[in-house]
């Protein structure tokens, strides 16, 4: 399935207007025992100056976005895009064409895990209403080579990270009426901060996000746009906390959620 056609369908309020029930699709995820109780974060990549109003906007508009099922699908494209990545780096590391420390090694083994185990998660939940995985290009359309030059590799994987965490929280409110499905989310979506935190660090970044600037390739600014926002729940922060690292402190301690239109924007960048 075309990967932009799919994220339209997760936006069609005629189709998401038909009645259903979260939680008989649900209820095959309590049935997966306690080793299987993560899944995937949305991933996604902003092409757009993201501004506050947005942002804010999105975690009202959420609720309106999709089914569970259809917010599963594709939590679940989102989670092949990730396993996939990760396979090939510790491939291409045992190929000699990328070179991991033992170290960096050790954490993208674990993350793999994760992913891993997340695909299981979400392919057993969803049984044969689970999508198929797409193909997958890695190189972005921008001449990124991720399994012959390091630096590439972390680069990604910091972007597809720090993205992750970012798309769920737009999409939080349309888990809001499942006490189940939320439990589960929030579960998974501090694993993925985590993954976000611990990648950062190795490229030698904070383990959070100040303003809209983070090292990496200009063709990635767009995955920062709208953290440089000062404005939370109607109340500006700007200039209050000078003692605290001023502005730059501020919009470190508040992650930006994405809208649905910014992953539709270039959700398909790495997606053939």
């Amino acid at each position: 399935m075309n990967f932009i056609k799919f994220l339209d369908t997760l936006s069609n309020k005629e189709l998401l207007s038909k009645p259903g029930s979260r939680r008989d699709s649900f209820d095959q995820f309590k049935n997966l025992g306690a080793k299987a109780v993560m899944a995937s974060i949305p991933f996604a990549l902003a092409s757009t100056s993201s501004k506050a109003k947005a942002a804010t906007n999105s975690m009202a508009s959420a609720a309106f976005m999709a089914t569970n099922t259809d917010v599963l699908n594709f939590a679940l494209t989102l989670e092949y895009l990730e396993r996939s990545f990760y396979r090939q780096g510790l491939l291409a590391d045992d190929n000699n064409n990328i070179d991991m420390s033992a170290s960096d090694r050790i954490v993208f083994e674990t993350i793999s895990i994760h992913e891993d185990i997340h695909v299981d998660f979400l392919e057993n939940a969803l049984g044969d209403m689970a999508i198929t995985e797409p193909e997958f290009d890695f190189s972005g359309g921008i001449g990124l080579d991720p399994f012959n030059n390091y630096e590439h590799f972390l680069a990604l994987a910091q972007g597809f990270e720090d993205t992750g965490v970012r798309a769920y929280k737009g999409q939080a409110g349309a888990l809001a009426n499942d006490n189940d499905l939320l439990t589960y989310a929030l579960q998974i979506h501090s694993v993925e901060a985590r993954h976000a935190s611990q990648v950062r660090r190795m490229r030698m970044q904070k383990g959070w996000i100040t303003q809209n600037n983070n090292n990496l390739p200009a063709e990635f600014s767009g995955i920062y746009a709208g953290e440089q926002n000062t404005v939370q729940g109607g109340v500006n922060l700007a200039g209050m906390f000078a003692q605290f690292g001023g502005d730059n402190g501020v919009t470190e301690a508040f992650d930006e959620p994405l809208t649905m239109d910014e992953v539709n924007m270039i959700g398909g960048l790495f997606i053939v």
